[in-house]
């Protein structure tokens, strides 16, 4: 391991797909069809969202463009982070007494939420609930740990704060000097989970349909028409759930966030030794960088581990060799360990580092913009995306519902994603080499 970038041979595998449980049976929608809801985009939040309709009775199609989980519900890190980078009050002040209640709420029972519907609709996706270990990179980001540490367990987390020696014991790793401990934070296999959605969501009744990307929405009275180049599929609410991978299907929406890029690559099965050096007891971990790190093991106990990226090439800009120089920098003891595969996908990373639930016109929703919280996130999002499709007060909701609003100079800032990456790694560095305080 002691090259400078990966055998070309391993850039752009999944390993998702290698170890991902059956996907769901689905066809081309060829014809016109009818139904009460139309889920455009069959990732997590899309399959979620129509199992959760279906469940209620409704009939729901979900039209998905390339295959069930093809953007990032196939590609992330697979880990369930179950708290947001902002305090309770910091919310408050964001969205509100009211709103800021209940998401908090939300956000405290939201990783048992999760792992309680794998277990009740008995979805094969690997997962485990050991914890999460979120370390901090340098002393001021020790002290915005501490304070967000506090401020959950004020409210009911149950967060421990660890000293270096402690945080040293849970990771394997020397890098860190502090950390908190979530011990609701998991692990699962994504795209088995999107998967497992998405027949679940069958088994319900919900039709669904692959290479169908929608190229138009029309209304038609108090319907819309979602019209894919081989059919239509006409209901009265459309819900869309494209999140990162979004184009130009709806005005706007692809502009109220920023494409970023996460980058991950797969070891080799670590040896039994190695395992015991390396995330004991099988916690996930993920810092405070601005270009993150993060790791967990999969089932065969290779090392899952990630950082963010240039662009959907996981070699643009040198993201491939920083995701390995953080390996050993957090490892080092994985010098002489293989990589299997290494690849890319995008996140929608929103300006309040928030999801956002869109209303731009009566009959059309939008659930996006997950921040890297998704795994535990997209199925909070799911469930509020139901409710609030069947009729659901917004008073009642734990995000605030909003018309789309473009991010001023999208374009620009656009332009110049690509080369943050290796900027918020260059700011990273100067972080741990000066120690700020």
């Amino acid at each position: 391991m002691s090259d400078a970038s990966p055998p070309s041979d391993v850039n752009g595998i999944i390993h998702w797909q290698r170890t991902a449980a059956q996907a769901p049976d689905c066809t081309m929608l060829n014809g016109d069809i009818t139904a009460d809801f139309v889920v455009v985009g069959g990732g997590l939040t899309g399959t979620r969202t129509a199992l959760g309709l279906a469940e209620q009775g409704a009939s729901v199609v979900v039209l998905e463009a390339k295959h069930i989980g093809f953007g990032a519900s196939g590609r992330s890190g697979g880990q369930c982070n179950p708290i947001w980078r902002a305090t309770p009050d910091d919310l408050a002040q964001k969205l509100g007494e009211a709103t800021a209640s209940r998401l908090v709420e939300t956000t405290l029972s939201c990783a048992d939420d999760l792992f309680d519907d794998i277990r009740k609709y008995n979805i094969d996706c690997d997962a485990e609930q050991n914890g999460w270990v979120q370390t901090a990179h340098c002393g001021s980001a020790q002290k915005d740990l501490e304070r967000l540490g506090t401020a959950w367990n004020n409210v009911g987390g149950q967060i421990k704060l660890l000293d270096r020696s402690a945080t040293e014991r849970a990771t394997g790793s020397s890098e860190y000097g502090f950390s908190l401990f979530h011990p609701k934070g998991g692990l699962v296999q994504p795209l088995s989970l999107t998967h497992g959605f998405a027949r679940t969501a069958a088994k319900f009744g919900a039709q669904l349909y692959d290479n169908s990307p929608v190229i138009s929405l029309v209304r038609n009275g108090n319907s819309w028409t979602a019209t894919t180049p081989t059919g239509s599929a006409t209901a009265p609410q459309i819900i869309l759930t494209t999140n990162a991978y979004s184009d130009n299907l709806w005005p706007g929406l692809k502009e109220t966030f920023f494409p970023l890029v996460s980058v991950a690559l797969a070891t080799a099965p670590l040896t039994d030794n190695l395992q015991k050096s390396v995330l004991p007891n099988a916690v996930t971990i993920s810092d405070t960088r601005r270009a993150i790190y993060f790791g967990r093991y999969d089932r065969d106990r290779r090392l899952i581990f990630g950082c963010v990226g240039s662009d959907d090439d996981a070699t643009t800009l040198g993201a491939s060799w920083r995701l390995r120089r953080g390996l050993l920098k957090v490892f080092p003891q994985l010098e002489n360990t293989e990589i299997e595969a290494t690849w890319a996908g995008r996140i929608a990373v929103t300006p309040e580092m928030m999801p956002h639930l869109h209303e731009p016109e009566s009959g059309i929703l939008a659930g996006l913009g997950f921040s890297g919280r998704g795994i535990a996130m997209t199925s909070v999002m799911a469930r509020t995306l139901v409710k609030k499709a069947l009729g659901a007060s917004d008073h009642t909701l734990p995000f605030q519902v909003s018309s789309i609003n473009r991010i001023p100079l999208h374009w620009a800032a656009k332009k110049l994603i690509p080369l943050a990456a290796p900027a918020m790694a260059v700011r990273d560095t100067m972080d741990t080499i000066l120690r700020r305080s």
